[in-house]
């Protein structure tokens, strides 16, 4: 008696040069249950091996959905992981939105059209936004109040809300969105890492929220869970506990800089338009107040637990951004 061969997984990665694309892909790679990974940039990423065909994509194009649908259908993708978004804010507010939200809206239409039956995307848990009545550990039930004016956040939310939309009751399709804590640790390279990586970091004087971190390991290890396990639903990745915001700038080697709030948000909205400063405006809120999430569901339904605690991926980031350092100062007096 013959066995059937077990079914192996044809998965496509969006934002494949990204560093959770690569990474994701580095361990898809890996994986004897993955039979194929179709990277989709506009870059081929650096941790393709035998598994992985790539596609010249750009997802902000007119073209891309046309496209897209005709890759997915043709390799006969299952499951899409969709991880083509920015790791910082950008001033360029009108190619972010076609990146982000119209770009969003290209794959799941290609998805459609390609019969994809699961979607998994990246979001952020800063959507839940920063208020003095939040509670201590927000839920995925919580509602979702970052400032919908802010470009930054408006394109990430229409992105949310779409990809559930794609995977409403009776569509046969199945969506699992992470929606990540802010990403440290050695390799990553985003908007808290700029921020925790200046030697004066400011502050708002008078306040002190707590923060939470989710370590980049931690990061590419939900992603692949989710591939791994078919559990639709919103689930917040985070790390294990919590750290005052000053905390986490000492554990970086960093001198606190508290500036009154006024003066703080003048200044910044001066630095955001002179391109000197790494996020709008808007996000001063989260050096206010807190914004900090739940992450019971995910280790419940996903079986997520971070390897890494809050504390670990700061002092994981700033042993390698001291390194960073002595080599600049090197480089900088041969």
């Amino acid at each position: 008696m013959t066995r059937k061969a077990p079914h192996r997984l044809c998965l496509a990665v969006t934002g494949a040069q990204t560093f959770l694309g690569r990474n994701l892909i580095g361990l898809l790679e890996e994986d004897p249950k993955v039979a194929r990974i179709i990277a989709l940039d506009t870059i081929a990423p650096d941790t393709a091996g035998e598994k992985t065909h790539f596609y010249e994509l750009d997802v902000s194009q007119p073209a891309a959905e046309e496209r897209l649908a005709e890759i997915l259908g043709a390799e006969a993708v299952q499951c899409v992981a969709h991880l083509a978004f920015l790791e910082a804010p950008t001033q360029a507010t009108a190619w972010a939105h076609e990146l982000e939200s119209v770009g969003t809206m290209h794959v799941l239409n290609a998805c459609r059209r390609s019969n994809v039956r699961k979607f998994i995307m990246r979001s952020h848990t800063s959507l839940y936004g920063a208020h003095p009545t939040n509670p201590n550990f927000l839920t995925e039930a919580h509602p979702l109040r970052a400032r919908a004016g802010e470009p930054y956040f408006a394109d990430k939310l229409q992105a949310e809300r779409d990809a559930l939309r794609f995977g409403k009751p009776g569509s046969g399709r199945s969506v699992t969105l992470l929606r990540m804590a802010p990403i440290l640790g050695p390799g990553v390279q985003n908007a808290i890492t700029r921020y925790l990586g200046r030697r004066a970091v400011p502050t708002l004087l008078g306040f002190d929220p707590l923060w939470q971190f989710l370590h980049e390991a931690d990061a590419v290890a939900a992603l692949k869970l989710a591939v791994n396990r078919d559990v639709a639903g919103i689930y917040n990745i985070v790390g294990q506990g919590v750290l005052p915001l000053s905390t986490a700038i000492k554990l970086a080697g960093r001198v606190n800089v508290p500036l009154p709030s006024p003066f703080a948000r003048s200044l910044a909205r001066a630095l955001w338009v002179a391109h000197l400063l790494e996020a709008p405006p808007a996000l001063l809120d989260y050096l206010q107040y807190i914004c900090v999430a739940d992450g019971a569901a995910a280790e419940d339904h996903l079986g997520f637990v971070p390897a890494f605690t809050t504390r670990e991926a700061v002092i994981d980031f700033a042993n390698a951004q001291h390194l960073r350092d002595v080599r600049l100062l090197s480089e900088a007096n041969p």
